[in-house]
């Protein structure tokens, strides 16, 4: 990455993350628009999750064995599922339950992992800001 995507990056970034680390704009769906979560309400977490390719769920096909998808890195981390405004859950996939649209049924947008109750993700590039 050279210095002006990386520095157009991070003006991107101060432009999402308060000074307390939080969401400062409310956080959409990218297909239908609807809130996910309201400002404030979300901290700014890096971690490297795979998360599939979004897809409508009545168009879920999949070649056997393989799964395309992104490796994403930023996120904002929730901690209390009831914190969302609008989000559902896919059905356990391991131990992982991905994170769709409530109202369009995109996704996932986001990713859970049983094992841990209080982190939940919603990946940063796979939402829209206003």
């Amino acid at each position: 990455m050279d210095n002006s995507q990386q520095s157009k990056e991070s003006t991107e970034r101060s432009d999402l993350v308060s000074e307390d680390g939080k969401n400062s704009k409310s956080v959409l769906c990218q297909r239908c628009g609807s809130k996910v979560l309201c400002p404030g309400m979300a901290v700014f977490a890096e971690k490297e999750l795979f998360l599939p390719a979004m897809r409508k769920k009545s168009g879920v096909s999949s070649t056997e064995g393989s799964v395309d998808g992104d490796t994403l890195t930023a996120h904002w981390l929730v901690d209390d599922m009831y914190t969302f405004e609008n989000v559902g859950f896919t059905n356990d996939v391991g131990r992982i339950k991905y994170l769709i649209c409530a109202d369009c049924e995109i996704g996932p947008i986001g990713w859970h992992c049983l094992d841990d109750k209080k982190s939940f993700y919603v990946a940063v590039e796979r939402v829209n800001h206003a």
